[in-house]
């Protein structure tokens, strides 16, 4: 089978990720950005991964501009985000991203990035400040609040090539 790995990486977990699964399937990996250059019709199977944004994937919109409908048959998706993996994320992801009839029944993978404020650019890096802004004003804090308002001064990277192995499973037996 020839696969394709797209992706959109906003500071380097989800090109990390892409990069793996590129490596264990043997495939090109492309940024979104530069996609326009490639036949996507000549893939038997293309995987878009983007980081999470708000819970909108990263770049996917960007991605599904260029999918005629046949190539959503082949379509597997991951996003990357700092939170924690927890019961509902997947379908939560779903159903702020995959709006069309195609896209309802993609699969879609969950993988723990990491945050690193040093590498946003300074629109991310606004947003980012003022949701820090809005978890420090809170009388209380979740753990992972208070976990995400370390990883500012501290970067936390969670990436680990085994959390791509459920992926990989599905693409290897998706034939």
């Amino acid at each position: 089978m020839k696969h394709l790995v797209v992706y959109k990486s906003i500071s380097g977990f989800t090109k990390k990720y892409a990069e793996w699964i590129s490596q264990d399937l043997a495939c090109s990996c492309v940024r979104v950005e530069e996609l326009s250059t490639y036949e996507l019709s000549q893939y038997d199977s293309l995987i878009f991964g983007g980081s999470m944004h708000a819970v909108g994937i990263n770049g996917y919109k960007q991605f599904k501009k260029q999918l005629g409908k046949e190539d959503f048959k082949k379509l597997v998706v991951f996003s990357v985000g700092a939170s924690p993996y927890f019961e509902g994320i997947v379908e939560e992801i779903k159903a702020k991203n995959f709006v069309t009839p195609e896209e309802k029944n993609l699969p879609l993978f969950y993988l723990r990035g990491g945050f690193d404020f040093s590498k946003l650019d300074f629109p991310n890096k606004v947003l980012m400040q003022l949701l820090k802004f809005k978890i420090l004003v809170k009388k209380t804090r979740t753990p992972d609040e208070t976990g995400m308002l370390a990883a500012y001064s501290r970067p936390l990277d969670t990436t680990n090539k085994k959390h791509i192995e459920p992926l990989m499973d599905f693409v290897r037996q998706k034939k």
